[in-house]
């Protein structure tokens, strides 16, 4: 069953998200195997992040090379709210 991950983290500005980003994508992990969708949203220059990936072990690989980048940047993350997929309607 996919899992949805809801991140707030504190003072993690778009600036910070981008290179973030770029980083990522460096370690070739920019379209990492097991997340289905990835929304980044902002609201006065923060940036919080919706992803749904199809399952926890998927996410805690990702974790492995994100987590890094992120303690670089100076990011923490926090914890995620972490729920079960009910449903998912495209369109």
């Amino acid at each position: 069953m996919p899992l949805g991950f809801y991140f707030t983290p504190q003072d993690f500005d778009t600036a910070t998200y981008d290179e973030a980003l770029k980083r990522l994508q460096d370690a070739g992990a920019g379209a990492p195997a097991g997340r289905l969708y990835h929304v980044a949203m902002e609201s006065n220059g923060k940036i919080s992040v919706f992803d749904v990936w199809e399952s926890q072990e998927a996410f805690a690989k990702f974790g492995e090379t994100l987590l890094p980048i992120m303690a670089d940047l100076g990011a923490d993350p926090g914890q995620p709210s972490v729920l079960n997929v009910h449903n998912v309607i495209q369109g």
